[in-house]
């Protein structure tokens, strides 16, 4: 990485949380045991995606499975809550997740063909914008490009564990307000709600959400964006209303039923895809856009969301 590039983000983020972000990238990179809350990481094992790409070839699934992974489908979650503002009832966002851009090309056109169909306030992304969990992620920064230049403003996102720090910079450049471990009002005549992000909290658990809640008052509604659900406990208890993640791909590759084999999350299974609560917070676990590993999706389609906020009288 190149001084300028450090210096933004130094800039941006502070020189503690850049300094941190980036040594803790280096120490781990490439690593199958030992980090995160999960201590396997079989993103990184790239032997065994031969071996599953092969499995699935054997069984016949392979290629139904890589037709699957470019039907995305567009789902619907509406969020009822008294706290919500009058101005914002009906307010509509809509959340990508889980992209792995430089995986599945045919798949990433088509959500590239969905988006400007659709009506929507304001666009979040909860993180994995990259297929590779380390090395060069120029790819991934210019499938995003083509992708932003089709979205409504504002978009908003988050970083996740394939993601570098390194990103950042491009892709605020092109219009992407990241929030990590921060929060930004956003306004509708004099109401208001406010829009936290956590950095990483599943591989280089670098989120702190006591410092993104810091100033978001107790009463205010408040969503929370973070690549990973298993911070659940931690959101529901700091007080916000409404957990916006993916990660989990909902298993990705699902006995039928949509029963996922693995999460690779530790939480719920309830969790591990569409809509649940926890406590007073309702929470929202996307399957993703993208496919990670192998460019396949069995009993689990793709999906972005569009969440759809209506204020409650009881």
């Amino acid at each position: 990485m190149n001084d300028a590039t450090r210096k933004k983000l130094e800039q941006r983020l502070g020189s503690l949380h850049a300094k941190q972000r980036l040594g803790l990238e280096t120490d781990h990179e490439a690593q199958i045991f030992g980090q995160g809350i999960n201590f396997f990481h079989i993103e990184n094992w790239y032997s065994v995606h031969s071996l599953i790409r092969d499995l699935l070839k054997l069984s016949g699934l392979y290629w139904r499975g890589r037709r699957n992974a470019e039907r995305i489908q567009v789902r619907h979650n509406l969020v009822r809550s008294r706290k919500l503002p009058l101005a914002f009832n009906g307010f509509t966002l809509l959340h990508i997740s889980d992209l792995h851009f430089d995986l599945n090309e045919t798949a990433m056109s088509r959500l590239e063909e969905l988006v400007p169909k659709l009506d929507y306030d304001l666009c979040v992304m909860t993180g994995d914008y990259r297929g590779a969990t380390f090395g060069p992620c120029d790819s991934a920064l210019d499938g995003m490009k083509r992708l932003r230049s089709r979205l409504w403003t504002p978009v908003y996102g988050v970083l996740g564990n394939h993601d570098t720090i390194r990103m950042v910079p491009g892709l605020e450049e092109m219009g992407i307000r990241m929030l990590l471990n921060e929060c930004q009002p956003i306004s509708l005549g004099s109401d208001r709600i406010y829009l936290a992000g956590i950095d990483d909290a599943h591989y280089y658990r670098v989120d702190n959400i006591e410092k993104t809640v810091a100033n978001i008052p107790h009463d205010a509604f408040s969503i929370l964006l973070s690549h990973t659900p298993e911070i659940y406990r931690q959101a529901a208890h700091a007080g916000f209303d409404l957990l916006l993640s993916g990660h989990t791909h909902g298993g990705q590759i699902c006995l039928p039923g949509s029963i996922p084999i693995t999460l690779s999350s530790v939480l719920p299974r309830h969790m591990g895809s569409g809509a649940w609560t926890y406590y007073h917070m309702a929470g929202y676990t996307s399957v993703g856009a993208g496919s990670s590993i192998v460019p396949v999706r069995i009993n689990c389609l793709p999906e972005i969301t569009l969440h759809h906020l209506n204020r409650s009288q009881v």
